[in-house]
């Protein structure tokens, strides 16, 4: 019997005090939290499952409940998705969610996440992303991302930004998102990375295309955070390897 096998990971890194991602797949969410060793959990194939990376906005307030809120909306409505208008119709829930838990509430006044993931059907899987994390398809023609990063391009010399340009939140006033989903065949086999950038910045693609290659599930999970902190361990990482079994 077809069957989804994800295997996640959420770390602090070296450098933050606090972990501002979180993370869902199916009902079961991670937030703000650290796991020791990467976990793996298997689903039947053909119902929805949803897998998502939330990370926090840093250098603004509360990112880690800003991506809790989202991942648990997310876990709450992922089993009743069933096609990229609900994805987006969630997403932008998601993102009235955010604003809405700020009214009153003056401490939490600008909090925002992104979000990227994929939403794993009978027939397809929809890649969904809002901000810069991340969503990678590893398939025997290498790594290729998937999603589409809203951030500015890096200034000359550089590999990576900071800087993004559409999040869930994220402002005083309210502003509407425009998601970018995209639809996918799924057939056995078929392996998908889903991160924060504390994995894509300090590890160049290149590298994680060949821990990729040689490695699967808990062992490709772990030397993909080991590579990261590595690199220094600059920010959180949070990362998911979802793979098509039979």
């Amino acid at each position: 019997m077809p069957y989804i096998a994800v295997t996640a990971l959420s770390h602090v890194g070296l450098v933050r005090e606090h972990n501002e991602d979180s993370l869902v797949i199916g009902p079961w969410t991670l937030c703000g939290t650290v796991t020791q060793n990467p976990q793996t959990l298997v689903f039947p194939f053909g119902r929805p499952l949803v897998v998502a990376v939330a990370d926090g906005l840093g250098g603004q307030p509360a990112g880690e409940v800003a991506s809790e809120l989202v991942v648990r909306q997310l876990s709450s409505i992922g089993s009743t998705l069933d096609s990229a208008e609900a994805v987006g119709d969630a997403l932008s829930m998601c993102n009235r969610a955010v604003y809405s838990a700020t009214e009153g509430r003056p401490e939490l006044a600008t909090m925002g996440t992104t979000v990227a993931g994929a939403l794993v059907l009978a027939d397809s899987l929809l890649m969904f992303n809002v901000g810069d994390s991340k969503v990678f398809h590893a398939g025997q023609d290498g790594l290729r991302q998937v999603s589409v990063d809203d951030s500015p391009p890096p200034t000359p010399g550089h590999r990576t930004t900071s800087a993004v340009t559409q999040v869930l939140g994220g402002t005083r006033g309210y502003n509407e998102i425009t998601p970018h989903i995209e639809a996918f065949p799924v057939a056995e086999g078929d392996r998908y990375l889903v991160c924060s950038d504390g994995l894509t910045d300090p590890v160049p693609t290149e590298e994680i295309e060949g821990l990729l290659r040689i490695h699967d599930d808990g062992r490709a999970a772990f030397e993909l955070w080991r590579a990261a902190i590595d690199a220094g361990g600059p920010d959180n990482i949070t990362l998911a390897l979802l793979r098509i079994g039979a």
